[in-house]
């Protein structure tokens, strides 16, 4: 069997059995592409084809991160992946606006599939896509994905998503409550923080993980 397989072929099958050993839940198309140094998705796709016809992984279309080996029978059950609400954009720069608070439902949002190991457990955990630089020193970067749990509640060095009521903004940073203000520290030297008045600050989430963007 592994005289059929393409160099191309052997390095996909390799790393998805090292990533979920790694992670414990199966890698997307685009962590393929990244780790296997592969030129696009559509390549990607194609070797994944092969080894589906070859009988060594099996994937469900509809659902995503779905890749089951079949060589060693090592697949991720169903009841390892949850739902979490990608309900837009952050920014971790200068604040944006966003429509009002109540653009966080997550009825108004896309699902995406995780591993129960990204949620760490807790419950209303939900996700943003973020914009900007000021957080590339806690290895948060433009494009990158962060889960938060829902909490109006921080506690100093946190990494939040803060609603400033009168500007009707959010960002991205680390929270600090000092005295009658608050400073929201981007992690980026050539930032400066944001003050606000205590009252003025309300913390929307807090962070439990970072996904990276890919390219």
């Amino acid at each position: 069997m592994r005289d059929q397989l393409s160099e191309k072929q052997q390095a996909i099958l390799d790393f998805v059995r090292t990533f979920l050993d790694e992670n414990s839940y199966p890698p997307s198309i685009r962590d393929i592409q990244a780790g296997c140094n592969i030129s696009s998705t559509s390549v990607v796709d194609y070797n994944l084809k092969g080894l589906e016809r070859l009988n060594l992984i099996r994937r469900d279309r509809e659902v995503s991160r779905a890749i089951e080996l079949l060589d060693n029978r090592r697949s991720i059950r169903r009841s390892n992946i949850v739902e979490v609400p990608l309900l837009g954009t952050i920014a971790a720069g200068q604040p944006i606006p966003v429509p009002d608070s109540d653009s966080f439902a997550p009825d108004m949002s896309e699902m995406i599939e995780v591993s129960e190991r990204v949620t760490r457990g807790r419950d209303h955990v939900y996700a943003l896509r973020v914009k900007g630089t000021s957080m590339i020193d806690a290895l948060i970067n433009d494009g990158d994905i962060v889960f938060l749990e829902s909490t109006d509640h921080a506690d100093n060095g946190d990494v939040v998503a803060a609603w400033l009521k009168q500007e009707q903004e959010t960002t991205l940073k680390k929270y600090y409550h000092e005295g009658d203000r608050v400073r929201l520290q981007p992690m980026n030297q050539t930032m400066a923080p944001i003050y606000s008045a205590a009252d003025n600050v309300a913390v929307q989430g807090r962070l439990v993980y970072v996904e990276r963007s890919v390219g």
